[in-house]
């Protein structure tokens, strides 16, 4: 009935567009912040998921006991930015070439995961999955991000969630010892961290 009346004002619930993604690209902290300031980027949550203990600790997902990975759970408005937009975003800010962590965190707590919620989700990460390999000038089996079935998020310790902000000089330092940016650059030349459209180099 709720719903009718909100039909009948010409209106929509206020959830009605939004939308959420769990995406996993090593360091959560980094790829919060890589996400998080994207324009229709609602709020991006540091976590877990992909593993089989509940309500799992930072201590226990880095000693790789629990089979999750760092994620970032990412709620959005599909109307001001889309699902494969956003996926492109993640794409330019992850080495989708190294399946046994990312960058300098190693282990399979830190590999990248695109974790889909429904088919039209999967669809559009298969396909964003074809277009960085096209970009990239490499088959689509080069590619190591793996595509599965979203499973619980669970949000990460208060200390993890904006870590960015909260501690500017760890993180700077952090990420610059860690190289990512370098590789970034390495991989995606002057696409890395945008949302810039795709480029087929085929």
């Amino acid at each position: 009935m709720l719903i009718a009346l909100f039909v009948f004002a010409g209106l929509q619930p206020a959830d009605a567009k939004e939308q959420t993604a769990i995406l996993a690209g090593g360091c959560f902290w980094c790829l919060e912040h890589d996400l998080e300031h994207l324009p229709g980027v609602i709020e991006a949550v540091s976590g877990y998921s992909g593993g089989h203990v509940d309500q799992p600790t930072y201590r226990q997902v880095s000693a790789e006991n629990t089979g999750h990975q760092e994620a970032v759970q990412v709620r959005f408005d599909s109307v001001l930015i889309s699902y494969s937009t956003l996926l492109r975003s993640f794409w330019r800010n992850v080495d989708p070439f190294d399946s046994g962590g990312q960058f300098c965190d190693r282990g399979d707590s830190y590999r990248p995961v695109i974790f889909v919620a429904d088919a039209t989700q999967a669809r559009d990460a298969r396909t964003s999955a074809q277009a960085a390999a096209d970009e990239l000038g490499y088959p689509r089996s080069a590619i190591e991000v793996e595509i599965r079935e979203a499973v619980p998020f669970w949000p990460a310790e208060q200390y993890h969630q904006n870590y960015a902000m909260r501690s500017t000089i760890k993180y700077n330092y952090y990420r610059f010892a860690c190289g990512r940016d370098r590789r970034l650059d390495q991989v995606w030349g002057d696409n890395a961290r945008t949302g810039n459209d795709w480029v087929n180099k085929h």
